[in-house]
């Protein structure tokens, strides 16, 4: 057989999707699988994107414009704009397919073979994945769950930079574990990249979704982070819209978007069809949000209760996002994970999870831990930690 690449054989499964075939083959034996393990939403799209859709009316499907359409870049200015930050224009924007490209410009646009990032952990699992790509190293500074997950020392950042560093990336509000950063948290992370002329990429795709009266706050809000500041964004998450694979970059560094766009233009074009689902989306009233926001909240509530209430679980209460990573009294998470797809079935269904070993760099961290997602209907959510009660106890009894 002709020989792969190395890069290839060594990218890492998703440790979102790999259980995937356990839950069909359960689905096949007619259970009903809860899937608290994966960020789908089950919010309504916006009627507004739901009806341009519907109406879209053109004869050539043509390519957009490398960095995005003229007038969803617009927008987005209008957009950003709302949230305070009145001097970026729609130059300030390259448009990407998915949040996850405009990760993989960043990292290709700063970072050579052997550069290396630093990221608090657990973080995104396809972080590590991205890195792996184009040969970066990702070097962890490890958050635990017994203070909610909160920032490490600030020292910890220091002690690992490099000559080879060249940015800290974050999640904020957090995948996977819902941590929101305080300013002050974000002001000593500004400092660093200052100190050392490096970059703070932050990842916002879940800002809207804040919770208890907490103030989102964004690395935008430091002038003094004019050129060292990269954000990606996404509508996939904000407005339910996962499948039109609708993101971009934002940026005040002008040298990093001649540099993002080149690699935009390898790629030819972001999707027609999503930039005006995307740009409908917006014309959507502000209650949508504001609703949403309300049903999540209610939603991690209610999950947060009844997992706190099941002995020896600890699920820390998250500020943000729509995922909490929770410790199970396991000596191995992943092992539950499966035995619960392939053996074990509650009232005729059962519940699947995503191990949280897949968010560290080290797998022996986390290695009791999964992450959920309060993305199914309250009712749902009951039952599901209702079959995760009796699946624990089913499962140690067998240990």
């Amino acid at each position: 057989m002709p020989k792969f690449s190395s890069r290839g054989l060594n990218m890492p499964e998703s440790p979102i999707r790999k259980l995937a075939p356990y839950a069909v083959k359960a689905k096949e034996k007619g259970l009903h699988v809860y899937h608290l393990n994966i960020g789908q939403p089950d919010i309504k799209s916006p009627q507004t994107s739901i009806d341009v859709l519907k109406n879209i009316d053109i004869d050539i499907y043509a390519y957009t414009p490398s960095e995005g359409k003229f007038d969803y870049r617009e927008t987005l200015k209008d957009y950003y704009h709302s949230l305070g930050f009145n001097d970026l224009t729609r130059d300030n924007f390259i448009i990407t397919n998915g949040g996850s490209e405009a990760l993989s410009f960043s990292l290709s646009c700063l970072c050579d073979h052997g550069d290396e990032i630093i990221v608090p952990e657990p973080f995104y699992a396809n972080y590590y994945s991205f890195a792996e790509s184009i040969g970066v190293t990702i070097v962890p500074i490890v958050s635990t769950i017994d203070n909610g997950f909160s920032l490490p020392d600030i020292e910890k950042f220091e002690e690992v930079i490099t000559p080879k560093t060249r940015a800290i990336l974050i999640t904020n509000p957090s995948n996977p574990t819902g941590y929101l950063y305080s300013r002050e948290e974000l002001q000593k992370l500004a400092d660093i990249a200052i100190k050392h002329d490096i970059f703070l990429i932050s990842d916002e795709v879940y800002r809207e979704y804040v919770y208890d009266g907490l103030t989102f706050h964004s690395v935008l809000d430091f002038p003094e982070l004019k050129d060292n500041v990269i954000v990606v964004d996404s509508e996939s998450k904000r407005y339910s819209l996962c499948g039109i694979r609708c993101g971009f970059l934002v940026t005040r560094n002008t040298k990093f978007l001649e540099i993002a766009l080149k690699f935009a233009q390898a790629r030819l074009s972001p999707s027609l069809i999503g930039q005006i689902i995307a740009n409908a989306a917006h014309k959507q009233p502000l209650s949508y949000i504001e609703n949403v926001r309300k049903e999540y909240s209610e939603r991690r509530d209610l999950l947060v209760k009844l997992l706190n209430e099941i002995p020896g679980v600890i699920c820390p209460n998250p500020k943000g996002s729509f995922y909490c990573t929770v410790e199970l009294p396991v000596d191995n998470a992943e092992d539950f994970c499966l035995w619960m797809l392939k053996d074990f079935e509650y009232e005729n269904g059962t519940v699947m999870l995503t191990p949280a070993q897949g968010f560290y760099s080290n797998h022996e961290h986390g290695k009791k831990q999964v992450r959920l997602a309060y993305v199914i209907n309250k009712d749902d959510i009951a039952q599901s930690i209702k079959i995760i009660k009796k699946g624990l106890e089913k499962y140690n009894s067998l240990q």
